[in-house]
């Protein structure tokens, strides 16, 4: 089915990227990006991005490409405090950052919150709690990231989720059965939007996982390739291994299920639901002010476990540099 096909589906006469050049590799994977860009009216020149850096092969391309592309970028990166594995990537992002003159913010977790992620997980734990690692640092990033875009007047978030990052969370979704985060998704996630909520982009959307890992390595980026030491997700990892497989034989599966998302997402929009965020209505947290389509949002019910209310993050979050 044609028509569901996404715009930067593979098609007949485009020469294949394996005989690219890698010049003309990057070439393509930019040109994609900036279609992207347009496409979705991600941004402007004129607009302010931060851009979510962990240290990465997927957040350091994008903003890479961003700054290339003479956008008005500033890098931020949330440190949990992983040990060697945060402070490694933590170096690499401050070489990569000082050799293309790019601005580079840290916010950590201890400072922020008083503990890191291993001890907040120990003690979420002690409580009888049993979050996984990726679903607290995910919640607590979030939250410090709207915080930070918002005090320092950003447009936008942009983030590295890629082509197979969107292909497997859909697929995800549709098993949990999970309508109202499934129609969110897309490369500027969410159908309603918040004064308090700075907007998420996603300038890779429709670049795959090996693209950006050529890319990549093409420019020598010193990255980690791997996965967070502290990742559990063995559900996603089976997600991975069912579309990569598929793939093999169907190589157009992923760019498909994205067509498939933007269809429907369009089809709920045009029905009048996306101006009620289908029933889900963003309000604010009575107790940080953050948006939450509850009293209290996510952030500060964790945060009300571990009992850092007494202790709560800066009201102010100042740029680290």
């Amino acid at each position: 089915m044609a028509g569901v096909l996404s715009a930067g589906t593979p098609s007949a006469g485009v020469p294949s990227a394996e005989t690219l050049s890698d010049q003309a590799f990057r070439n393509l994977v930019e040109k994609k990006v900036r279609r992207t860009i347009r496409k979705h009216r991600l941004f402007t020149l004129k607009d302010r991005i931060a851009v979510a850096v962990s240290g990465g092969k997927d957040s350091v391309v994008c903003m890479y490409i961003l700054k290339k592309m003479g956008y008005s970028i500033r890098a931020v990166t949330i440190d949990p405090g992983i040990g060697k594995y945060s402070q490694e990537n933590l170096k690499n992002l401050k070489s990569i950052c000082k050799r293309y003159e790019i601005a580079l913010d840290v916010i950590s977790f201890k400072e922020e919150l008083g503990m890191g992620i291993r001890k907040i997980l120990s003690k979420m734990r002690s409580e009888g709690i049993d979050y996984s690692a990726c679903m607290i640092c995910g919640i607590l990033k979030r939250y410090l990231l709207n915080r930070y875009a918002k005090e320092n007047s950003f447009v936008a978030i942009a983030t590295g989720h890629n082509l197979d990052d969107e292909a497997q969370a859909f697929l995800m979704n549709v098993f949990r059965n999970d309508f109202r985060l499934a129609v969110r998704q897309g490369p500027k996630p969410g159908i309603t939007r918040s004064a308090g909520f700075v907007q998420r982009v996603k300038p890779l959307y429709n670049i795959s996982e090996q693209e950006i890992i050529r890319y990549s390595k093409a420019m020598r980026f010193p990255v980690y390739y791997g996965i967070c030491p502290l990742s559990t997700d063995a559900y996603r990892r089976q997600f991975i291994a069912i579309l990569d497989g598929f793939e093999k034989k169907h190589p157009s599966v992923k760019y498909n299920i994205l067509g498939f998302q933007e269809i429907m997402a369009k089809g709920i929009k045009s029905t009048g639901h996306g101006k009620s965020g289908n029933g889900t209505r963003v309000g604010r947290c009575e107790r940080c002010g953050e948006p939450s389509s509850n009293s209290v949002c996510k952030a500060c019910h964790i945060m009300e476990k571990l009992e850092l209310h007494n202790s709560s993050p800066r009201k102010t979050m100042r740029p680290a540099n």
